[in-house]
């Protein structure tokens, strides 16, 4: 594997991990610790090279899907000044999914791709 791709997924395995440590005030924390830690391990075992091609994809999906029933009707940006506390919340956990749903799929391509070579 490229070394590039290496290193990106050596990142989120970092970004995914702290996503996992600020999620201790979240009113329900444990949810979206393991859905971080989640990511995270997916991440390293990208970096590895030990991951299978289906769980990214799932995992992309998954996450998606996620994103889609979170995602508010009236999003109000990410601040809570921007507008109610429960919007803003929903409005975070479901970009959080999109960010986790785009790094698997990054994933499941470039596992595709290299499997063809």
């Amino acid at each position: 594997m490229n070394a590039l791709f290496k290193y990106i997924g050596f990142l989120f395995t970092l970004l995914f991990g702290l996503g996992a440590a600020v999620q201790y005030n979240d009113p329900d924390s444990l949810v979206w610790i393991i859905v971080y830690l989640a990511a995270a391990l997916v991440s390293l075992l990208f970096a590895l090279e030990k991951l299978n091609i289906l769980i990214p994809l799932v995992g992309g999906v998954v996450c998606f899907i996620g994103f889609v029933i979170l995602y508010p009707s009236d999003f109000q940006g990410f601040d809570l000044d921007d507008g109610d506390i429960k919007t803003v919340e929903l409005g975070r956990e479901s970009f959080g999914l999109l960010i986790i749903s785009l790094v698997c799929l990054l994933y499941t391509f470039r596992l595709k791709r290299s499997s063809k070579v």
